[in-house]
């Protein structure tokens, strides 16, 4: 099967695939399995409609124009037709406390902001709002007519994708139309063409207001796919969606995965096997839950994928030379992109890259970019390893780094010691201080459904199958990890739980 030709536009708004108007483009499902479907002929005529819609309202060209809610079709049609007008959309986290959002609103200058109905009463005299989550009012509010994509500069801002604010403040990242259209085309090798030929169904779950599952529509978009879009993550309703709608590819964050993992019963009621790739990224990925996915979906591919907001995600692939990925390995650069490692050994240390998307720099955070941008690099604050074929692996944030008895420690490297045992499902780690050591890691341990491993066995399993630095000296277990906004383990939480421990 051969797909649609790659789009041509100098606006990301307009890197739709040329395919018939009732070829499926999203199929829009709720956690009680509900949905609405859409063709790419909805996608160009809605699209279309938002960007009369905003056009005329007079708004200077350039404009921020905000989206705060759930996932739904209706998010991603308006995300086009910003764009399409040429004015830059800012996708806000729904999770966010009044306070953030107030702060990103402020930031980026937005002029408007399409949301849904709880965030439409909290913004209510802040700035001028359009409904977002409900379907018929939101349709109410659009021009519908023809249109065409305004000519925008490769250097214009297309989205302003706003980082997690886990060590501070929210930091805006202006991503721009010619960066997110080089990423479209370099991730051909990464899923792009096999979405073209087969015209596939991907699956994804993870909220749009974040890099993964907005760039991944994009792709799905471009390359002439079928989105299958849940308006919010659960484990139970995600398998059922990728068994009934014959999903090629799921994807999501390494947290989901575990979750479904422990759907036990489910899983061996399901037919997964149309599922051919597994994409995961933005967290560390266990040896443990990479079995677990493979066993989940025995059909498929299983890939470690990796990317930043200010990169974007086409950073690393396939081999040149054809070879194999290893399990957890992250892959190799692409073509036309560089990477470095520095302040390690040749093969070990912090990753610096450079390639077509790199952001031009924080938003009104001169500071902050003087920090991260270097020469046309970007430091990623990333420690990654390096294998003998090129092949690269993540160790952990440098960040993150805290220093017990002289030896520096890396909490995603015991993480993925802790989650080899057969009795544990994920694993946290943070520092907790010591009056000798400095600081000593602590572990929060979720169960696998069954287990009743204790304290003194994960340390004894530490121990036996580590370096004996790294063992936990406190062992917490917890029903579930807290989860951030964008469905990764929230360390801040974690640390919270952590607090009166130390000795």
């Amino acid at each position: 099967m051969t797909g649609p030709a790659f789009p041509e536009s100098s606006n990301l708004g307009g890197m739709i695939a040329e395919l018939p108007d009732d070829h499926p483009w999203l199929i829009e499902v709720a956690p009680d399995g509900s949905e609405r479907r859409f063709g790419y002929g909805e996608l160009r005529r809605y699209a279309a409609a938002v960007a009369r819609s905003v056009q005329a309202r007079g708004l200077p060209a350039g404009s921020r124009i905000g989206l705060v809610g759930l996932n739904s079709a209706q998010y991603l049609l308006t995300y086009y037709g910003i764009m399409q007008a040429g004015y830059c959309a800012v996708p806000i986290g729904y999770k966010l406390a009044l306070e953030s959002v107030e702060y990103v609103l402020g930031d980026a200058g937005v002029a408007l902001v399409y949301a849904d109905a709880d965030w439409a009463g909290r913004l209510a005299g802040k700035v001028d709002t359009l409904p977002l989550g409900d379907g018929r009012a939101w349709a109410a509010s659009l021009s519908f007519g023809a249109f065409e994509a305004a000519e925008v500069p490769p250097d214009e801002p297309a989205t302003i994708l706003y980082t997690s604010g886990s060590t501070g403040v929210p930091k805006g990242v202006p991503l721009t139309h010619g960066g997110y259209i080089w990423t479209l085309r370099a991730v051909a090798a990464n899923g792009g063409e096999f979405m073209r030929e087969h015209q596939a169904r991907v699956l994804t779950a993870a909220p749009l207001s974040h890099m993964n599952a907005l760039f991944l529509a994009k792709t799905v978009t471009a390359y002439g796919g079928t989105l299958v879009l849940m308006t919010q993550f659960n484990a139970r309703a995600f398998l059922e969606a990728a068994a009934r709608h014959r999903c090629s590819i799921v994807t999501g964050v390494p947290t989901m995965f575990a979750l479904c993992a422990r759907e036990t019963d489910l899983l061996e009621q399901l037919d997964l096997a149309s599922v051919q790739s597994v994409a995961m990224g933005s967290a560390p990925v266990s040896d443990a839950l990479f079995e677990q996915v493979r066993a989940m979906f025995p059909f498929a591919v299983v890939q470690n994928g990796w990317g930043t907001t200010e990169t974007g995600p086409a950073v690393f692939g396939p081999h040149p030379d054809g070879l194999p990925r290893p399990p957890l390995a992250l892959g190799h650069p692409l073509p036309g992109v560089q990477v470095r490692l520095e302040g390690g050994s040749p093969d070990e240390g912090e990753l610096y890259v450079r390639n077509g998307a790199i952001m031009p720099g924080y938003l009104n955070r001169d500071d902050e970019t003087r920090k991260r941008l270097v020469d046309g690099w970007y430091k990623t604050g990333d420690v990654m390893r390096r294998d003998a074929h090129g092949f690269y692996y993540f160790v952990g944030r440098a960040d993150d780094m805290f220093v017990c008895g002289g030896e520096n420690m890396y909490p995603g490297e015991i993480e993925l010691l802790l989650e080899k045992h057969p009795g544990v499902a994920q694993a946290a780690v943070v520092p907790v201080p010591d009056e000798i050591k400095g600081q000593i890691p602590a572990a929060f341990i979720v169960r696998k459904p069954g287990s009743s491993v204790t304290e003194d066995e994960i340390k004894a399993y530490a121990l036996a199958n580590g370096p004996v630095y790294q063992h936990p000296r406190f062992v917490r277990f917890i029903d579930e990890m807290p989860l951030s906004a964008a469905n990764k383990i929230d360390k801040k939480r974690i640390k919270e739980l952590a607090a009166g421990l130390g000795r």
